[in-house]
């Protein structure tokens, strides 16, 4: 059973705490000014981490983007495994760390490359999508990647009648009902979405009356049938500053609105609370650890990450749409 919370942004990060978090964060700040590195957070981590330690944030795409730009030598993927192979796959030059082995993904693991070569063989010809929430071996065997945020613009740039969209199907199947494209699924699922349902949402809006609704289309159907706005971390924290509701309910990961309450202060979050145990993984001591003895270093070998690259590049090349 998921919990409700309601945050505001005074909320996310007492004096106290940051007060007591200082000496640790000037640690990490002076071991990044030695390594020349910087922290990459995704929008589900940990207040603490996304506003203290962080040196660049946001969602997959953003942190593919910001990454590919940045000067520094060495980056600390505060996320999990995938977005760290995918910093790696477009900053092969540069060190890429993650501060926990273990930090994987449902989506990631529901899915292997030799998996995909079956459904290349059960569908001669129709090309892959596969959504960035996968390894670096699966993007090797695609045609080209997406995120959440870039989907059906991907699966359309492609010109063709039928795609192949691995590995999640609730997103796939968003995609499809915003497309005349065919779209073959994969049954995989994220352990935090997939955990709403339609009635649970229903029940919050009928108990709190006036609250927006805004969902990862992660999500089954029936909750997306229930949100006001369906998309990416990005485009769910766009739609929050432009319409200024005075409630919303954010059906994602639990940390992420800590984070956007922070930019949106005149809003209340209310939100069903599934969190991410993969992303709780990554905390500030192990990030520091993780700069003090430079591990865990993030290599792919070099047929795999050639591949993979072209087909996030062409992602890159589609680029943000919502």
């Amino acid at each position: 059973m998921t919990t409700i919370q309601i945050t505001r942004a005074h909320d996310v990060l007492p004096q106290e705490e940051t007060a007591a978090l200082q000496p640790l964060i000037d640690e990490i700040n002076a071991l990044k000014r030695e390594r020349n590195a910087i922290v990459a957070a995704h929008n589900y981590m940990t207040p603490d981490i996304y506003h203290l330690a962080a040196d660049i944030t946001g969602d997959s795409l953003a942190l593919a983007d910001l990454a590919l730009e940045t000067e520094a030598d060495v980056i600390v993927l505060a996320g999990v495994h995938f977005m760290a192979e995918t910093a790696k796959l477009i900053n092969p030059e540069k060190m890429v760390l993650i501060p926990d082995l273990e930090a994987g993904c449902s989506l990631a693991d529901g899915i292997t490359g030799a998996d995909v070569r079956r459904l290349k063989e059960l569908h001669p010809g129709v090309p892959v999508v596969s959504y960035v929430n996968t390894s670096a071996e699966v993007k090797a065997e695609s045609d080209i990647t997406c995120t959440s945020g870039n989907a059906v613009a991907v699966v359309e740039s492609l010109g063709v009648d039928r795609v192949i969209f691995t590995p999640d199907q609730y997103l796939g199947m968003w995609v499809a009902s915003k497309t005349d494209i065919e779209v073959i699924l994969w049954e995989g699922s994220c352990m935090v979405h997939e955990r709403f349902t339609g009635d649970e949402i229903s029940d919050y809006k009928r108990d709190m009356g006036d609250v927006a609704v805004i969902a990862h289309p992660e999500c089954p159907p029936d909750v997306l049938a229930e949100a006001d706005y369906v998309g990416s971390t990005y485009g769910m924290i766009n739609w929050v500053k432009t319409n200024e509701p005075d409630q919303v309910m954010m059906i994602t990961e639990c940390s992420m609105a800590d984070n956007v309450a922070s930019v949106t202060p005149e809003t209340s979050f209310i939100r069903p609370c599934n969190l991410c145990p993969h992303m709780k993984r990554i905390t500030l001591d192990n990030i520091r650890d993780s700069l003090a003895t430079l591990t865990h270093q993030v290599e792919i070998p070099d047929d795999i990450a050639d591949r993979a690259r072209r087909a996030v590049t062409r992602m890159l090349e589609v680029g943000r749409q919502d």
